[in-house]
């Protein structure tokens, strides 16, 4: 299109562009002005409120001392709240791998249940037939068979213990009963030799007291015959 248009209207654009520039730059020459002297207000208000920043520091300083304290207690509180952030979050991560593990468990017992399923078509097949209502029904006379089972096997496991210990008991007293009885025949045996032994020394002592028996009759009569003689020599 500016090739299209003649040199003459491109020359009063121009022209017209450079007092447009020029009305600006005279704009931007006032508002310099006015800003400087804006810019030579603060600078006065700059030297007066200096004073005023000097007696601020001051009081600044022990606003920051305070300040300090403040924020060493912050930084406490702030340690404190990193450290609770940090429990919860290792609490979140054990619930979420507690989480993980009964969706694991969860998921291991529906795989279960659908195994299973067919024992449930069957425990209904088993109500229709049986005189049973209801599959807990069953589950609960299952459940008490067991229990009843389990009681037996439990006795059985003691009548044998007992049975077991009787045993022993009884093997202990019989060791006990033969070790009297063989001890008793070993005094038997004891006292039957020292009654041969008796009997064998009752002979040469019966011998002996035959003859004792003999003597005294002898020295008894002859005796008898002293003392008469004595008393016919006294007649």
């Amino acid at each position: 299109e500016e090739d299209s248009l003649s040199p003459f209207i491109r020359l009063q654009e121009k022209k017209k562009q450079a007092q447009m520039m020029q009305k600006a730059l005279e704009v931007k020459e006032e508002a310099f002005r006015e800003r400087m002297k804006v810019i030579t207000c603060r600078w006065s208000d700059l030297h007066a409120k200096e004073a005023q920043l000097k007696t601020y520091m001051e009081k600044s300083g022990r606003i920051l001392k305070e300040n300090d304290k403040m924020r060493i207690q912050a930084l406490k509180k702030a340690s404190k709240e990193r450290e609770r952030k940090i429990q919860k979050e290792s609490e979140l991560l054990r619930a979420k791998r507690e989480l993980e593990a009964l969706r694991n468990k969860h998921q291991k017992l529906s795989n279960k249940v659908q195994k299973y399923s067919i024992f449930n078509k069957y425990l209904e097949d088993v109500v229709k037939i049986s005189q049973f209502e209801e599959i807990q029904e069953v589950i609960w006379r299952y459940k008490t068979l067991v229990r009843m089972h389990k009681d037996l096997l439990q006795a059985q496991l003691e009548h044998k213990e007992m049975s077991e210990q009787a045993k022993v008991l009884l093997d202990q007293y019989t060791a006990q009963k033969e070790a009297e009885i063989l001890q008793y025949k070993n005094e038997l045996v004891q006292l039957q030799l020292r009654f041969d032994q008796a009997q064998s020394d009752v002979l040469p002592w019966e011998t002996c007291w035959a003859d004792i028996q003999n003597t005294t009759a002898k020295k008894t009569l002859k005796l008898g015959t002293i003392k008469m003689a004595i008393f016919n020599l006294f007649q």
